[in-house]
C-alpha cells in the first residue's frame, strides 16, 4: 500500500466514525432531519429485535420521533467500533461493515407533568437498553452514509440502574 492509500484509509474510517456519532447524536438530541440526512435514499433500519419496527429510514424517523417522546431524557453511548472497510485488491472500496455497542441509559417523562422538566429529568423512572449496533454504509457523493442499522439487544432493564442525584 502506497502512503495515499494509507492516508485515504484513514480517512474513510474517519469520516465513517463521524457519521456513527453523528448517528447517536441525531437519535438523542430528536434531530429526525439529520438523522434521516445520515442515510442513503434507499437507507434502512431495522429495530425490532428491541421492540421496534424495520423499513425505509423516513418511515423508522417518524416511528423514532413518536416512540423517543417518551423519553425527553436519553443518551446513546456508541463504543467498540469495529470497522471493516471492503478492500479491493489493497485499495479502500465504497462500502464498509461497522459493528458497534451501545448503552442506552433514558429518563421517561413524568407522568405527573408530562414534560421534561427538571424535576421530571430528577425522579422519572429510568430505562437502559444495551446491545450491538450493524451498519453498512457507503460511500455516495455526499460522503460516508448509512445504508442500514439493525440493532441487536442484548438487555435492558429499569429502575434505578442510575439513581438520580
Amino acid at each position: 500500500m502506497t502512503q495515499r492509500v494509507d492516508l485515504a484509509t484513514v480517512m474513510d474510517r474517519l469520516s465513517i466514525d463521524a457519521v456513527i456519532t453523528g448517528y447517536a447524536t441525531a437519535v438523542d438530541d430528536g434531530e429526525w432531519t439529520d438523522y434521516r440526512a445520515l442515510f442513503t435514499a434507499d437507507g434502512r433500519a431495522d429495530y425490532r429485535d428491541a421492540g421496534g419496527v424495520e423499513g425505509p429510514v423516513h418511515e423508522v424517523a417518524r416511528w423514532l420521533e413518536e416512540t423517543m417522546r417518551h423519553f425527553p431524557v436519553r443518551q446513546h453511548l456508541i463504543v467498540n467500533r469495529r470497522i471493516e472497510l471492503q478492500d479491493l485488491g489493497g485499495y479502500p472500496g465504497d462500502r464498509a461493515e461497522v459493528r458497534a455497542d451501545y448503552l442506552n441509559p433514558m429518563r421517561l417523562e413524568s407522568a405527573a407533568t408530562g414534560a421534561a422538566s427538571t424535576e421530571a429529568r430528577a425522579t422519572a423512572p429510568n430505562f437502559v437498553a444495551a446491545g450491538r449496533y450493524a451498519f453498512t454504509v457507503s460511500r455516495t457523493d455526499s460522503g460516508w452514509r448509512i445504508r442500514t442499522v439493525t440493532v441487536h439487544e442484548k438487555w435492558r432493564g429499569a429502575g434505578d440502574l442510575f439513581p438520580p442525584g
